[in-house]
């Protein structure tokens, strides 16, 4: 049990860790909207990894043999959808944040919803899980494999969230958002353009 509970921790830790869009999108939220938006979409992306975790767990190979063929058409979209964000990422920047605002707020089910979405488009990161789990000679822990991947996980991206939080109350004014919305546009648009090449 607790090998299996260490070895999820690890491999969740592993997969959050990087910061990608994901990561800056989370950390955007809690900048732009409130710690409980940024951390709602955080557990989306924890989600997403621990439902990844339990179909590795359950059906390793054979998913991950399923997915690969399938696996750059859903970089495609993913990449398509993040460049769809930075742009509007960066048209509520110039618009400003109250108007935007004003015509449709983040809620914490929808931030968790998007992201939850977002993080299952990349087929990666069952690939990643079900590697671990053969790689354990194929029972990977089960259920304390899933556990520790989806604790470690959500820790990362509550982090995230929390620093995102704090950066937003740090640059308040119009120009700091103006400037923080505008760079998180550009890096979303780059990891979106690096997913696919």
């Amino acid at each position: 049990m607790t090998g299996a509970f260490l070895n999820g921790v690890i491999a969740g830790y592993g997969i959050a860790v990087p910061v990608g869009a994901i990561g800056v999108l989370i950390a955007t939220l809690s900048a732009r909207d409130s710690l409980r938006v940024g951390a709602a979409a955080g557990l989306g992306a924890a989600t997403a990894d621990g439902l990844y975790a339990l179909v590795a767990v359950a059906g390793g190979a054979a998913v991950a043999g399923l997915i690969a063929p399938v696996a750059v058409p859903l970089r495609w979209v993913g990449a398509v959808v993040l460049l769809g964000l930075a742009a509007w990422t960066a048209r509520g920047a110039f618009r400003g944040a109250a108007t935007e605002r004003a015509e449709r707020p983040t809620t914490a089910l929808r931030a968790y919803a998007g992201v939850l979405a977002l993080t299952l488009l990349n087929p990666a990161t069952v690939i990643y899980f079900a590697a671990l789990v053969l790689g354990s000679g194929g029972s990977g822990g089960g259920p304390w494999f899933v556990a520790g991947a989806f604790l470690a996980s959500a820790s990362w991206q509550l982090f995230v969230a929390g620093g995102g939080s704090l950066i937003g109350r740090l640059l308040t004014g119009p120009r700091g958002r103006l400037i923080t919305a505008l760079v998180s546009s550009v890096v979303i648009a780059v990891l979106a353009v690096r997913l696919v090449l």
